[in-house]
């Protein structure tokens, strides 16, 4: 009769191990899962970075009568470009996704020297 218990008391043990067992594996599953989908969404926030930096930089290209007609809000895709002339001869430009046009992601200021009369 002594073999029996001992029998019992193994088979508990076997059932916690895998009972432990099953608990990590759900666990390491999450966090696969939402490793997986915080590197999905920096690499949508990382490309996106980049169309608008290619953006900003073609705007900052632009003569002083191009960005004088531009001037304002306007949309470029999914992005919305701001030129605003806060004095007469710097601009300020903003690039911002059109879904939050008033927190842009990027904006710099630009030297256009007047025309010599």
């Amino acid at each position: 009769m002594s073999g029996r218990p001992e029998r019992g008391i193994a088979l508990l043990e076997v059932l916690a191990a895998l009972t432990i067992f099953a608990l990590a594996a759900v666990g390491t599953v999450a966090l696969l899962s939402q490793t997986t989908d915080v590197e999905r969404r920096a690499e949508f926030a990382e490309q996106r970075l980049a169309d608008e930096e290619r953006l900003l930089a073609a705007v900052t290209l632009l003569t002083r009568d191009d960005l004088d007609r531009r001037l304002g809000r306007r949309t470029a895709g999914p992005y919305v470009v701001e030129i605003q002339r806060p004095v007469r001869t710097l601009y300020r430009l903003t690039v911002a996704l059109g879904e939050a046009p008033e927190a842009p992601d990027l904006a710099t200021l630009v030297y256009r020297a007047e025309p010599a009369p």
